[in-house]
This record gives structure tokens, sequence and C-alpha cells, in this order.
């Protein structure tokens, strides 16, 4: 039997380590049985491990001969969380690139829920999903993490303050009565809006369990307003008020979203990791704006939004 000269293991006299080596992009089918029923998903893969300077190059095809173990594996053992199967696939990184120490797998996938919209349709609407795995040889525990992203309306509480200014300006020199001025306190006024992409992932080395549905929701909640594929008319008005009675700059964003995420999982431990980050896509503006904050559940709980945090373990 003829043999093939193994170029990637050759020995490598004076070289440097590298971080991680990898293929991104790759594309499978995955099923994951929820409690709630089985979930259909197309993630795309980015993995990767590192390589020691003795070793000229990584196996590359090794790493979708994993990814499709793995997959075939969670079939067998009905896999019901995103974040085993990218730990299962770093563990099999590991046994199957000898010279590797560390194996790193991430995958992010639409993911579709069915809502009801302000004019009380069912429609369909379509998030991001996020899953990584992170696994050392030797450690026990690897890290694993779950996440996802909304896109959402957010109204600026600057501009419209300064609205209101200019508006009762305008009333008072046209002569109009207090009473009348008074009521542009009441009701919201015209502001700028964009465009709100808010993004929350959690990470340990213990299983989370947690549903992406429950985070979407919580995103989605601390917004201006979530937005919808199809409005009709009364719809489309409902939620422009809505957003408007609920302007937030994006840090409000993601300052809602911690401290609404400390209320509804009190249970967590405090070495779990939470990254918030909140993206506004701006309309007068030729920039974007957006806040972010990385840290653990015990520095949020001691309430200190001063410290250096780690940006990932």
């Amino acid at each position: 039997m003829t043999t093939f000269p193994d170029i990637q293991g050759k020995r490598l006299h004076s070289s440097f380590i590298l971080s991680r080596v990898g293929i991104s992009g790759v594309k499978r089918p995955v099923t994951i049985n929820r409690p709630k029923g089985s979930i259909s998903l197309v993630p795309e893969f980015d993995i990767s491990v590192d390589l020691p300077a003795r070793q000229k190059g990584s196996h590359m095809s090794r790493h979708l001969e994993v990814i499709n173990k793995a997959i075939d594996m969670a079939v067998e053992e009905q896999n019901d969380s995103l974040e085993k199967l990218v730990e299962r696939i770093t563990r099999e990184l590991l046994r199957s690139h000898e010279y590797a120490t560390y194996a790193d797998v991430r995958l992010s996938a639409d993911y579709f829920l069915k809502k009801r919209s302000p004019d009380d349709r069912e429609v369909i609407e379509n998030y991001r999903i996020f899953a990584e795995a992170r696994s050392r040889r030797g450690e026990r525990d690897p890290f694993r993490s779950i996440g996802v992203e909304v896109s959402g309306l957010s109204a600026c509480p600057c501009a419209m303050e300064n609205v209101r200014e200019l508006l009762k300006r305008e009333l008072r020199k046209n002569g109009e009565s207090k009473e009348a001025v008074s009521v542009l306190d009441r009701v919201p006024v015209p502001t700028h809006n964009q465009r709100n992409r808010a993004f929350i992932e959690v990470g340990w080395t213990k299983e989370l369990n947690l549903e992406a549905d429950d985070l979407v929701e919580l995103l989605e909640s601390n917004i201006s307003s979530p937005t919808y594929e199809m409005l009709k008319r009364k719809g489309e008005a409902e939620l422009v008020l809505a957003a408007h009675r609920n302007p937030k700059f994006v840090e409000d964003i993601v300052r809602d979203i911690l401290k609404d995420f400390l209320e509804r999982y009190r249970e967590l431990p405090d070495d779990v990791k939470i990254h918030v980050r909140s993206v506004s896509e701006e309309s007068i503006h030729k920039h974007d704006a957006f806040a972010e904050r990385v840290t653990d559940l015990g520095t949020l709980r001691k309430g200190s939004f001063f410290e250096n945090d780690t940006l990932k373990s």
C-alpha cells in the first residue's frame, strides 16, 4: 500500500507556538432536544487547536472528521444542548490532535421563534444563537457558554427631551396656555430612533441549562421595543408609541439587561461569566454607538461599576 508523506507532522528545529490553528465557516445540520421539543439548526462552526513550535502544520482534515463524529454521537445520545455539542467537539479535537493542549469551538446559527405582534398576529422572528467551548488537556471541566442576539428598536432620550423643550418654546411663543404647554410633559414627543442589536452570552465550567427563548425575551424586554418582520398600520403605530414611551441610551440597555439577569437568575453562582453588548445603529449620525460589560455575577452582585474586569477566563 502506497503511503504519502506527513508534511504537517514534520519536525521543526526553530519556530513559534501558534495559539490557534483551525477552520471556520463549516456548516452542518444539527438537532437539539430541549424540554419544549426538538430544534433543528444549521450552525456555522469555527474550530481550532493550538500548535506547538515543533509541529509544522495542523491536520485540518481531522477537524472535519471530529465535527461529523460529534454530531453523529449527539444523535445517538439524544443531545440536549448546543453547549454539550461544542464541548464534545473540543474533547474529540484533543484526542485526534495528540500534539495539541488546547481546543476551541464556537458555533452560531439562525434561530426562529413564533411570536405575537403588537396587532396580535402570529409571526416568526429571526434571532442568532451562539455556543462556545474551550478545553485544555488535563482539565476536567471545560468552559462552555450560550448566547443570543436580538434586533430591536431604541429611542434616544436626549433628543426627545430637547425636542420637547423646543416644542414648549414654540407653543409659548405662539401664546398657548400653560395647560397646553404642560401636555407635552405627559406624552411622548418625536426623537430619533436606532436599530439596536443586543447580545448576551453566559458561560461557566458546569452545565447552566439556560433556555435560549428566555434569553431572547430578557433582551427584548430591556430595549425600547422589539421589532417585527410584519406589521400592519395599527401594529406599526403601537410599536412606535411603545418605543417612544420607553426611550433608552445604549448604556441604559446594557445596565437594564444586567440588572434583569441578576433578578431572574439568583440561583446562579458568582463565578458564572456574563457578556452583554448593545449596538445602536444611528439614524442621524454617520457612526454607531455601543456599550458593553464583560464580568462575572459575583462582581455584579457587589454593585461595583469601576473595577477592571477580566474579559474571559
